[in-house]
């Protein structure tokens, strides 16, 4: 086994792990407030109306972030799903689970912020639109790792299943991203392009990259958060967390 190998399965393991999550955690939960304090002052109150959709862009600001998070957190998902049915490491089968609670909230926020931006563009709440309906997948798939989580009872064997779902589902994340692409939508495309000139003024996308940073943060607090009770929970029984428990107590 060479160094990097050992570095990977060191790290996966959930005493490692759980002392490297509670050391990382206020580093990520002060910026990440920080950062979605200002950005979303920023946005929703100095940035100017929008020539076309007047205040109601605003929505931008939880939208985007959102349908942004579902999308990496599956992604993420899935390569955690790869390493537990490769590697069964543990703490990537905790990851399925913690990971899914949040992909499964962002994605309800990103569609539910989605109709209300959507019902005065288009005059509708819903409509079955290419982008709309992949999303609606998307979450359905985050709801089914967290039913086969809960519906088999051995922690490994539900681990398992989580990843095969998460891996094979994972075909729906390009689906959902290109969709306004290779189909006509009325979803409208994308504001903001790594290589292009965004066709957004910076007074109203420099707030939304900071909301949309901090809400990774703020993602990656909550999820190494749960994980950390999760990992605890399940090696109640060995000698590091009975002793983890005790400092606790």
């Amino acid at each position: 086994m060479n160094a990097l190998t050992r570095t990977f399965h060191r790290w996966g393991s959930p005493p490692t792990f759980y002392r490297f999550a509670g050391r990382a955690l206020p580093w990520l939960g002060w910026p990440a407030l920080l950062l979605l304090l200002h950005g979303l002052y920023a946005g929703l109150v100095q940035a100017p109306a929008d020539y076309q959709q007047g205040d109601g862009f605003r929505i931008i600001y939880v939208h985007v972030p959102a349908a942004w998070l579902s999308l990496f957190i599956y992604t993420s998902m899935a390569v955690a799903g790869v390493i537990a049915l490769v590697w069964r490491m543990k703490v990537a089968e905790v990851y399925l689970r913690d990971a899914a609670l949040a992909g499964a909230g962002f994605t309800a926020v990103a569609l539910a912020s989605g109709m209300l931006w959507g019902q005065p563009m288009w005059g509708t709440w819903w409509v079955w639109d290419a982008r709309l309906t992949s999303e609606l997948i998307l979450l359905f798939l985050y709801l089914g790792v967290l039913a086969l989580d809960q519906a088999l009872p051995e922690p490994r064997q539900a681990a398992r299943a989580c990843a095969i779902l998460a891996i094979v589902g994972v075909i729906n994340v390009p689906i959902v991203h290109y969709s306004v692409e290779w189909w006509n939508t009325l979803h409208q495309g994308s504001s903001l392009s790594r290589f292009e000139k965004p066709a957004m003024p910076a007074s109203m996308y420099v707030p939304l990259l900071e909301v949309a940073l901090g809400t990774m943060l703020f993602y990656g607090w909550f999820v190494l958060a749960r994980m950390r009770g999760s990992i605890l929970l399940r090696e109640r029984r060995q000698s590091w967390a009975r002793a983890v428990a005790m400092e606790g107590a």
